[in-house]
């Protein structure tokens, strides 16, 4: 795993496949808030990562599910087991992150099967619990007021984070990053990822997050308005 810091109180863990965001609330409280948890077996990795940014474990408050696959919540009830960590989940997700039914598979176009067969073969994220529900506009108590956005179409209950205060957005796998930024890959529905890009693209973040690839902190706003342009037909 390598550790990067974006900016005072926004860093990113990252894995071989798939990353997650730590945020520190700058006050006296200093609680931790994670956006994803990585594939199984991260929580340790991540809580080691935690200790050398010079935090404490033990003051994360909340690790945010973008959405239910594996690179995504795979450590996710690791952290919740060994530090008590609130488990939060777009009320249409938590049902695959708990197991209770199955997570309905991608509708892969030509260009996403190399990648496809490339990245399977990671292993299923274990049950985890889900202790708060959100929807589309719901508010979580981080980043001077952190707002959920729904955007479904990569999973149903796939969400972004977005932080106004801070111009800060976290957009799980709606977003891809690579040469540009992008749509993401391996959707259910391609036509609601697309909206859900659009979306997205009128928030006009300072700094992008996306799920894969790099962080976007110079002309994330542009990139962004190209992107749904672009891939997603505005």
């Amino acid at each position: 795993m390598e550790t990067l810091t974006i900016r005072p109180g926004l860093h990113v863990f990252r894995f071989a496949v798939g990353q997650a965001y730590l945020w520190h609330e700058r006050d006296e409280d200093g609680a931790l808030t994670l956006v994803d948890a990585g594939p199984v077996s991260a929580g340790e990795e991540i809580a080691e990562g935690i200790r050398g940014l010079g935090f404490d474990p033990a003051r994360l408050e909340r690790v945010v599910l973008t959405h239910a696959h594996e690179d995504h919540c795979g450590g996710a009830a690791e952290l919740a087991r060994a530090y008590g960590a609130e488990v939060v989940a777009h009320r249409w997700e938590a049902p695959y992150v708990r197991h209770e039914t199955p997570l309905p598979p991608p509708v892969l176009i030509q260009e996403e099967l190399p990648i496809w067969e490339a990245t399977r073969g990671l292993p299923p994220a274990p049950p985890t619990r889900v202790d708060r529900l959100v929807d589309d506009g719901d508010p979580l108590p981080f980043g001077g007021g952190a707002r959920i956005v729904h955007t479904p179409g990569h999973t149903p209950g796939s969400i972004a984070i977005h932080l106004p205060l801070h111009g800060v957005l976290f957009t799980g796998d709606s977003v891809a990053v690579t040469d540009r930024v992008r749509l993401g890959v391996f959707h259910i529905d391609r036509e609601a990822a697309r909206s859900s890009l659009r979306r997205l693209s009128v928030l006009a973040p300072e700094v992008l997050c996306p799920g894969h690839g790099e962080t976007v902190t110079e002309g994330a706003a542009a990139a962004l308005v190209r992107a749904a342009q672009r891939d997603g037909e505005l």
